[in-house]
């Protein structure tokens, strides 16, 4: 394994290309903040009132009231895909494309409480 040091971080060669860091635009940043810590439990930092970072333990992004940030679709992966379904809808995501089958696995579609459209997937069968 090779290692390259960039700014006192070790970065893992094979990282190289792998999505780091999602910016997704939030009209209202503490509604984003609120909705994905509930939702999914992720953490967050603020760089001011119009940014906030978020954390979900493996990949990195922020929140922006920037209106040159387009929105992008970022998938999310969850075990238990019933249940995430389940965890957006009371954090008051609405879903617009309910479970369906893909190749490689299931998902479904949402839009945050800001506004964005979101997935989750899953490669894991339902529960009996």
């Amino acid at each position: 394994m090779r290692l390259e040091f960039r700014l006192g971080s070790a970065i893992v060669a094979e990282q190289e290309g792998r999505i780091d860091y999602v910016e997704l635009p939030g009209r209202d940043v503490e509604r984003a903040k609120s909705f994905y810590e509930r939702a999914f439990g992720w953490t967050f930092t603020d760089y001011g009132p119009d940014y906030t970072s978020f954390n979900d333990g493996r990949l990195s992004g922020g929140f922006t009231t920037d209106p040159a940030i387009p929105s992008a679709l970022v998938v999310i992966y969850a075990a238990d895909l019933e249940r995430a379904l389940q965890r957006v809808e009371e954090a008051g995501g609405m879903i617009t494309r309910p479970i369906f089958p893909f190749p490689g696995g299931r998902r479904f579609h949402f839009t945050d409480t800001v506004g964005n459209e979101l997935a989750v997937w899953s490669d894991q069968e339902p529960a009996s």
